[in-house]
């Protein structure tokens, strides 16, 4: 049964701070967060970078408040809301075409939907859905926007599935990892947090370089 103290922290907490949605849902927080900014585009603004990189922190118990989480379960948790998540965005967009992007009014939305299109265009659709998942809001809009393009389920579902493991496993085993190795590192938890979404936007950028490359070269060759 919920007392009325744990109900008002759950009902208080900060969505867009890691610390608070874990203290507050644990594990299953970082599920429910997952599936929203990857398969509701009402989701786009939640932090799901630092959020399983921080849940992955707390898994060693050097986090602060005695807030601390099992490995196993929060992997799971992590993994299946990503994956779920963005498969239920694909269907919203292959059901809803490209109407539900139309209506939104968030600017930072409407330049993730060009962001997504542009990775589509650019890389295929294997190499774009892997990426998207490196890039804040663009992992959010490319799962309904592949979905209203109709991209295949299949060749979808195969690299969503990839990415979303990657990403969703990755950030938390090197929170957990940076844990385990460093005594009291939760102190400098901000600037780890920027420097993870900093890493987890390097493969774009180098795929970005690439693309630069071969664009200069094929000028030159003309």
């Amino acid at each position: 049964m919920t007392t009325p103290v744990s109900l008002s922290s759950q009902l208080a907490v900060n969505v867009l701070d890691a610390r608070s949605l874990l203290a507050a849902f644990g594990a299953l927080g970082v599920g429910v967060v997952m599936f929203a900014e990857t398969g509701l585009l009402i989701g786009f603004f939640l932090p799901g970078d630092s959020l399983l990189f921080t849940a992955g922190l707390l898994c060693t118990g050097s986090g602060a408040h005695g807030v601390r989480l099992s490995l196993g379960p929060l992997l799971a948790a992590a993994a299946v809301g990503a994956l779920a998540g963005s498969q239920c965005g694909y269907l919203i967009g292959r059901r809803a075409g490209g109407a539900l992007l139309a209506r939104g009014r968030s600017a930072r939305l409407h330049e993730g939907a060009r962001r997504a299109e542009d990775l589509l265009g650019r890389y295929g659709h294997a190499k774009a859905i892997v990426l998207a998942r490196f890039v804040p809001v663009v992992r959010t809009v490319l799962n309904p926007l592949a979905g209203a393009l109709r991209v295949p389920m299949r060749v979808f579902t195969v690299w969503q599935v990839i990415g979303g493991l990657v990403w969703s496993v990755g950030l938390t085993l090197a929170g957990y990892a940076l844990g385990s190795s460093v005594p009291n590192v939760d102190r400098y938890l901000l600037p780890l947090v920027a420097l993870i979404v900093a890493v987890s936007l390097l493969p774009l950028g180098a795929e970005l370089y690439r693309s630069h490359r071969r664009a200069k070269a094929g000028e030159a060759g003309g």
